[in-house]
């Protein structure tokens, strides 16, 4: 599926749509596209693409690129896939009862999900917020643990 979106793999291209997205939630998925679960999720992302295209763009980050490794340590990317929300070069946080608000971490059940999260941050971006609630039922937000090394 990442055939579908634009698939990252400078940090200058990286850099350049983060700052060049204005006024619109920007949505980085930090995977591989060999991974199962990340092909899942690029399933849903590609199939949502259009109806969020108004408020959202969609891009993807190819995590074993060597070049991209600043944002991969830098956000903490662990666990793939990983997504990240912006808003005119803000980092957008989204609290959804993990214990980490800076990413989505895992697949979205249903292109549904998708759609509502990115309009909830959106939503929120447009009123100033920097964090914002998750609209899911708790029942739809994937569940991990995170580990914690050398603590």
């Amino acid at each position: 599926m990442s055939y579908l979106l634009n698939t990252l793999t400078k940090k200058r291209e990286v850099d350049s749509i983060i700052k060049d997205t204005i006024d619109k939630v920007l949505v980085l998925r930090f995977g591989r596209a060999s991974d199962s679960v990340c092909l899942l999720l690029d399933d849903v992302l590609s199939k949502s693409a259009r109806e969020v295209s108004k408020f959202a763009t969609i891009a993807l980050v190819d995590i074993d690129s060597e070049d991209v490794q600043v944002y991969v340590n830098y956000f903490d990317i662990t666990l793939i896939p990983s997504t990240i929300f912006f808003f005119n070069a803000h980092h957008m946080k989204m609290d959804s009862g993990t214990a980490d608000h800076t990413k989505w971490v895992g697949a979205f059940h249903q292109k549904q999900d998708f759609i509502d999260v990115v309009e909830a941050i959106f939503r929120g971006a447009m009123k100033g917020k920097l964090i914002v609630n998750c609209p899911l039922p708790p029942e739809r937000i994937p569940k991990y643990q995170l580990l914690y090394k050398d603590v």
